[in-house]
Formats: structure tokens, sequence, C-alpha cells
């Protein structure tokens, strides 16, 4: 029986079919905002290492910002809505990306998950409006991938707490007002503290010569008997598993832009090879270049929909850090691959920016780290498999 179903080389397996109307029309409000707004000023911003604070009321207003938190402002939307806005901002930028997944997912997250009503009543709304810009302070120049060695420390004393330490690569430092540091207690515990810029002892310091996200300001925070009072630890988070339940929320997004990224390098590659002659045809006549483009489109593609499936699992409470290693790991590394081969199949262009593919590949290379590198997360899916953890506790 003929058929008359049509194959789109934009979405070869129907992945738009997938979605729900509210989901298509949030995800196009995404593109058109990021577009419109963003677009027009990376290149500037990633030549400059320059971020202007004023785009979060921007995200703000559009809901992106702890968009998948409900209440306190919040917008309510489905973790697989929070993706596909992460992979449309990140088609412009990594940063953009970064920008609400630091906000949303690693400040505004472990407040509504682990903090008091007090807190939430003060931060989430102002956070969620973009009038407050907050950092995730857990990364330490001694411990990257095994924050168990983490040596920040929050010492006791009348009416609060004392914390000093450094944390190292962290977004958003910079430019932040609130900062939810993670540090030891008396008693060797890890937990979660909310300092403000302007407390003692605190200061923060932007890492310069950045040759990734460069557009994302990154900095240092550094802590000197910082007095935080009692009111301003984070009651419910006990222990490591409070960080690591942050950060697995959050590299779902980063999935989701490592994707938008390598879609924008991909379509943008395939119109460059059709455009571009050499000796008499289009680039894109070559068996060579055709099963390139071939091969980006099918890593893309698979990846899109192990990524839309993660996030419904994500939405139905059924995911697991295992599941979420497994997509994260796979989408940073694909994407990696698909943005490498648009730059070669760029010549001597992929290596301006002004063709953007070079940017998305110098952001990707640190995307297959943040967050846990490629190796972490394979020894993750080892454990998994073997019962075996081939890495200390």
């Amino acid at each position: 029986m003929a058929s008359d179903a049509q194959f789109d080389w934009r979405d070869p397996l129907r992945l738009e079919d997938l979605l729900s109307d509210e989901e298509r029309l949030i995800r196009d409000s995404a593109h058109d905002f990021a577009q419109r707004e963003l677009m027009p000023l990376i290149l500037d911003w990633h030549r400059h290492e320059h971020f202007d604070p004023a785009i979060f009321p921007k995200l703000g207003e559009m809901g992106f910002l702890g968009m998948q938190l409900e209440g306190y402002g919040c917008a309510g939307a489905s973790y697989t809505a929070y993706g596909l806005v992460a992979r449309e901002l990140e088609r412009v930028d990594a940063a953009f990306r970064s920008a609400i997944g630091v906000q949303g997912g690693l400040v505004m997250t472990p407040i509504h998950v682990f903090g008091s009503e007090a807190q939430k009543d003060r931060y989430l709304p102002a956070l969620a409006r973009g009038q407050v810009i907050g950092c995730f302070g857990l990364t330490e120049p001694d411990a990257g991938s095994d924050p168990s060695r983490m040596r920040a420390r929050a010492k006791s004393v009348p009416g609060g707490y004392s914390l000093s330490g450094n944390k190292i690569w962290i977004t958003n430092a910079p430019i932040s007002d609130l900062f939810v540091i993670w540090a030891r207690d008396d008693d060797g515990h890890v937990g979660g503290f909310l300092l403000e810029r302007g407390m003692a002892g605190l200061s923060t310091a932007k890492i310069e010569g950045k040759f990734s996200v460069r557009a994302s300001p990154t900095g240092e925070v550094s802590m000197t008997d910082v007095f935080v009072p009692s009111e301003n630890r984070l009651p419910a988070a006990k222990g490591l598993k409070a960080p690591l339940y942050c950060l697995n929320r959050a590299r779902l997004a980063i999935a989701w832009g490592a994707l938008g990224a390598a879609e924008f390098c991909w379509q943008a590659t395939r119109d460059y090879v059709l455009a571009r002659e050499q000796f008499g045809r289009p680039l894109a006549a070559n068996q060579l270049v055709q099963a390139k483009l071939a091969e980006m489109q099918t890593e893309i593609t698979l990846s899109l929909l192990a990524t839309l499936r993660l996030s419904r699992l994500q939405d139905a409470g059924l995911a697991t850090p295992e599941m979420i290693s497994l997509v994260k790991r796979a989408s940073a590394r694909r994407a990696l691959d698909v943005t490498r081969m648009a730059r070669e199949m760029h010549g001597g262009n992929g290596i301006s920016d002004t063709y953007h593919v070079v940017r998305h590949m110098l952001n990707l290379e640190v995307e297959n780290t943040l967050e846990g590198t490629a190796d972490i997360h394979a020894l993750v899916l080892g454990a998994a498999q073997t019962g075996i953890r081939a890495f200390s506790a």
C-alpha cells in the first residue's frame, strides 16, 4: 500500500509529533526571543568576554528562570519544556543556556527543595524575575570531580556560622547577588548556605582568558570568616546528596542545549556546502560531504529522541542519576563531534567566528566536562552494570 508520508530532513524521525501544543508554543517563543534578542549580541560578547546582567530581567519576563519549579513566581512548566528552551538558547550560545541553567537549576532548585518557607518567600520570586542573580558554589581548586574532598568550612559561632574557603569555576560568580555555598560544618557534614554580596570577608574574581563559553561570566568565590546567620542555612540539605541532586537536574538542560548547538552547526554547514562551489559544482555534490551531513543528522536525531525520552521520565518522576549520566554524556560527546565536523567542512572559514561554528565547538569542549566529565559519567554507568565502584566513595 502506497504511503503519503514525507521525509523532513530537519526532523527525520518526526520528533515534532511527540511534543504537545503547549511545548511547541513554549519552544517557538524561546526560538523567537533567542534569535531576536540574543543572536545580535553574541559575536561582540564572545569576542570581548562580556556579559550584561541586564539580560536576566528579560529572561525572567519570558518565564525562563526556574520555569520547571512550582509556585513563588515560577512558571511550573515541564522538564521537557525547560529542555526545549535550553535547546533554543544554546542554538545561539551556551552562555544563555548556562544563565537559565545555573539560576533555575542550581540556585533556585536547592532553595525550592531544601529551603525554609522564609527562604523561599525571600529569594525565589526575585530570582524568577531576574532581579537577583545567583551562583552555585561547589567546585574547589582541589576538588573537581571529587567533591568529597571539600575543604570549605562552616564553623559554628554565636548566631550562625563563619565560612572560609574557596570555590572555583563558578558561573555567574562575578555578577552574583546571592551565593549558594556548600561547606562542611563542625561535624563534617556538608550543608548549603545562602550568602549575599556585601557580607564581610566575601569576594569574587573573574577568571580571564577563557577559550570556551567566553560570554558567560565565570569566577572564583573567596570566603574569609564570612558570618552567615543561622537562618541562611538550607535546613533540609544534609550531605553531598543535596548538591548532587541539584546537579542531576541541571544536567538534563545541558543535554538539550548541547544538541541545540549541534543542530545550528549541522544546518549551517548544510547551507554552506550548498552555496559554496569548488571545481565547478557545489561542495554538497561530493560523496564525502553528503556522508558527513548524514552522520551529523543521524547523531543529532538519535540523541534528541533519547533526551526527549529522559525528559518524559523526569516529568513522570522515573528518571535516575544513571539515566541522566548516560544521556548527558552521549549528547555532549555527539554534539562535540558534530561541531568539529562542521568546523572542518567550513574550511578556512570555519575558524572565523562570523560563521559561529568554531564558537560552538569551543563551548562544547567544556560541556563535555561540565557538571560531570564524560569519564566520570562512564564510571557511574560502569558501576551500575558491574556493581563495582571504580572510584572511591
